[in-house]
């Protein structure tokens, strides 16, 4: 067998579901990308600003970069949806895969009689990953932006292993398969979806959730329902999801079903020191305590749950003033109705 097959065989072999091999250079997708943050689509998320230029040329993290090896790892797209994502229901999967990465690192440094130069990354680090898994092969550009892939829909991670060592590519994935196919664009409660493959992301609740640090905009609170991190929406409506998304979460990624569907006033009540002991594993914790609590309050005010109404109080006095905005919204909201 080729080293390329042996690679990949080993890939599969430490858990990932997709494998392919890219050559590094200029990215496809970079003027797409710099035109989007030029038009104000990356809102608070400046560190994309920031890594602009890296993400020009894919070879740029290290001198020598030749190779990129791009995985993926199915997180599971039937357990049924609720107010946290799929993706976050479970062990951090930057830790899991980064760990996988190295692991397929150093079989690959036996099979090459020596130390590489390499670095792994799962969406922490300035290269377009999507760019690198369409030349790959994994998979097209769904209109909601997400990469598709024909036999597993969506709902994976990806991640990448750069080296110093010249692998034969996959051949990059070429046909649209949505299309006439808009159910993404119009199911987007918030319209988030400008147009075909465009996300302005100040509209998106995953961004809302997660990586919005301030109030949400008072126009998108209702469209959020009972999301409270993360949304799934654009992925749940996809018809390659629909017929190919997978039953169960991996064994290696520690799934929680404490948030399939989880008590919104025990989480509401928590304070800093339980926040980080709750989600010391997980993703959530990107969301930080304010963020999540913020969260929830206009999740209880959609709710038209007038029981709600004492842990909103509550929370109305809480020392956070981004907190008690959004407590005081969500009652209003339910004494009004």
């Amino acid at each position: 067998m080729s080293i390329e097959n042996l690679l990949k065989a080993q890939g599969y072999a430490l858990g990932f579901d997709l494998v392919g091999i890219a050559s590094l250079g200029e990215a496809d997708t970079h003027a797409h990308f710099s035109n989007w943050v030029s038009a104000g689509h990356a809102g608070e998320m400046h560190y994309l600003e920031r890594g602009a230029d890296k993400r020009r040329d894919t070879r740029s993290p290290f001198a020598n970069a030749r190779s990129a090896v791009v995985v993926a790892l199915d997180y599971g797209g039937r357990t049924p949806s609720g107010s946290v994502a799929r993706y976050a229901r479970s062990d951090d999967y930057h830790d899991i895969m980064i760990a996988k990465l190295g692991e397929l690192q150093h079989w690959l440094e036996n099979q090459e009689g020596r130390k590489l130069t390499a670095k792994a990354y799962v969406d922490t680090g300035p290269i377009l990953e999507r760019d690198l898994a369409r030349k790959a092969g994994l998979g097209w550009f769904g209109k909601n932006t997400m990469l598709v892939n024909p036999k597993m829909g969506s709902f994976f991670f990806l991640g990448s292993l750069l080296v110093d060592v010249d692998l034969v590519p996959d051949k990059p994935f070429e046909v649209d398969r949505c299309g006439t196919c808009t159910r993404c664009i119009d199911a987007c409660p918030t319209g988030a979806i400008q147009s075909e493959r465009v996300l302005n992301a100040t509209k998106c609740i995953s961004y809302l959730t997660i990586e919005l640090r301030g109030s949400i905009p008072e126009q998108l609170r209702a469209p959020m329902g009972d999301l409270v991190y993360g949304c799934d929406i654009c992925q749940d409506v996809c018809p390659w999801n629909v017929s190919f998304a997978r039953d169960a979460t991996p064994a290696a990624l520690n799934r929680r079903n404490d948030l399939d569907d989880p008590d919104l006033r025990t989480l509401l009540a928590l304070d800093d020191e339980g926040f980080r002991t709750t989600f010391r594993k997980s993703p959530v914790k990107r969301t930080k305590r304010r963020g999540l609590a913020r969260n929830i309050a206009v999740a209880m005010g959609n709710s038209g749950d007038r029981s709600y109404i004492p842990d909103l109080e509550a929370a109305a006095q809480d020392v956070d003033p981004i907190v008690r905005e959004h407590a005081d919204w969500a009652l209003a909201k339910l004494r009004d109705g």
